[in-house]
């Protein structure tokens, strides 16, 4: 938690750095900004880039603080609350479901990628999971058999459902720019 907040920090500050520079000069090219489809430009000049009326970096730069906080805290032996708890669920809930919303909009409505997002996908995804993963092994013992068997079955394969999910979206990334993609190697 805590390396994954730090690195989600870094990329939503780097952002929110990029699309003020964007916002005080239009004609800036922002630094992740490489070609047609690696084009941070492209995304932060889109209306999903302030899907609530600001940057979204924002949202990030709150966000991983506390996921960064977080396994601070737990690094440091700290026992939090199960409030806590439900409330880190509440919030990695919408961060993820906000970032599959982003990534179809950067598939299929901006047809860019921005590096720095990605990055903030691939840390908001396994923050999420693990959450969840906590959360569910926490209420199991209370939970009927079948309950608890999921829980276990889910933390006996943690990784293989991570890896299936981030290759998911990879197989999604490469089918909406094959073309592009085909064309830098033949």
């Amino acid at each position: 938690m805590l390396l994954g907040g730090l690195t989600g920090l870094v990329a939503s500050f780097v952002l929110a750095v990029e699309k003020y520079a964007l916002l005080a000069d239009p004609s800036y090219v922002p630094t992740c900004s490489l070609n047609p489809i690696l084009s941070c430009g492209s995304v932060m000049a889109s209306q999903q880039a302030e899907a609530f009326g600001f940057p979204n970096p924002l949202l990030g730069v709150v966000g991983f603080s506390v996921v960064a906080a977080t396994g601070a805290a737990l690094l440091a032996g700290a026992r939090l609350a199960g409030w806590y708890w439900a409330g880190l669920q509440v919030g990695a809930t919408a961060a993820v479901v906000f970032v599959h919303w982003l990534i179809y909009s950067s598939l299929y409505r901006i047809e860019a990628l921005c590096p720095y997002c990605m990055v903030v996908w691939a840390v908001t995804i396994p923050a999420f999971w693990y959450v969840t993963l906590h959360n569910l092994t926490a209420v199991a013992p209370r939970m009927p058999a079948r309950v608890r068997a999921v829980a276990s079955a889910a933390t006996g394969a943690h990784g293989v459902v991570l890896t299936a999910w981030f290759l998911l979206i990879v197989a999604a990334v490469l089918e909406r720019f094959w073309l592009y993609w085909s064309s830098l190697v033949g």
